[in-house]
């Protein structure tokens, strides 16, 4: 009886011999191989072959969530989509509000599927409870993550904007329009300012009202400073007002509310330790303190005497 090893040798043996006869049989040489190329690449594609060309991703899996989330967006209430549409704006994603209500089935669906497999020997009442709870944190984990990519785009903004102002004002004065000004703010730095900035700019080529674009920007951001900076801007243009001056201002009033935050947050600072030092910082420190004692204190209530006596 032949044994499994010799099984194995023979079948990687006989499968080597195939390969080596099928690239001696394939060998054209390098003419032949070089028309069948300049064959194929004459040839012009098809509308099949051009598609099959394309990712899985994009054959497959985004029309199926375009598909499903242009329906989930016909049956959701027109406000509700509305206020999801510009919370995704602000947070700078390029998402569509019924791709984010399929993220939120999935994760339901997820959550759901989890709590069945590691919840296979509870009973059936607290079962249900635990998936109904899983269930919520499902449709609440995308909520959590957008609002936490709005804070953190708002505070990049945030961090960046007295620094574009500073460039956008040495700019001007230096003698360029307020456009050019913003585009150098965009070849400098690439940060989510600047990405708005050149949003701006690309408006502004296709024929929008530069006060229309300023608008549009702060409704995408939402950031106060921002709104307040876009403001003067467009009173200046409307009044006739140098701009120079109003950035001048403006960029003196960003860097006080800059100090003026910076104060804050250390102000805070002292109530924001008031917690690790008390649930980690002083156990520590009572176990170091303290620890050496507590033998001794046991010998002496226990051991009904004081030790040594």
């Amino acid at each position: 009886m032949i044994s499994l090893p010799l099984i194995i040798i023979i079948a990687v043996v006989l499968i080597g011999i195939i390969i080596v006869a099928v690239m001696l049989m394939g060998g054209g040489g390098e003419e032949q191989i070089a028309e069948r190329l300049a064959q194929f690449a004459e040839r012009p594609l098809t509308l099949e072959e051009i598609e099959l060309q394309k990712p899985f991703r994009e054959r497959v899996l985004t029309p199926l969530i375009n598909g499903l989330s242009t329906r989930l967006g016909k049956m959701m209430p027109q406000q509700m989509m509305d206020r999801l549409r510009t919370k995704l704006e602000t947070a700078g994603s390029p998402m569509q509000p019924g791709a984010f209500m399929v993220l939120q089935a999935v994760s339901v669906v997820v959550s759901s599927v989890l709590a069945i497999v590691l919840l296979g020997n509870v009973e059936d009442d607290m079962r249900i409870l635990y998936m109904l709870g899983l269930a919520l944190v499902g449709i609440v984990l995308p909520q959590q993550w957008l609002t936490g990519r709005v804070k953190s785009r708002q505070k990049s903004i945030l961090k960046s904007l007295p620094d574009a102002i500073d460039l956008l004002t040495i700019s001007v004065e230096a003698g360029l329009g307020f456009d050019l000004a913003m585009q150098r703010v965009v070849e400098k730095w690439d940060n989510e300012l600047s990405r708005e900035f050149s949003r701006v700019l690309a408006d502004t080529r296709l024929g929008k009202n530069r006060r229309d674009a300023l608008r549009e920007l702060t409704g995408r951001t939402g950031v106060t400073d921002l709104s307040t900076f876009v403001a003067a801007v467009i009173q200046a243009d409307q009044l006739g007002v140098s701009i120079a001056k109003i950035l001048r201002v403006q960029s003196d009033q960003l860097r006080i509310r800059r100090r003026q935050r910076a104060e804050e947050l250390a102000h805070q600072a002292p109530i924001k330790m008031l917690f690790p030092l008390v649930f980690l910082i002083f156990p520590a420190m009572f176990v170091v303190i303290l620890g050496p004692a507590v033998p001794m204190i046991w010998d002496a209530f226990m051991g009904g005497g004081v030790p040594g006596g």
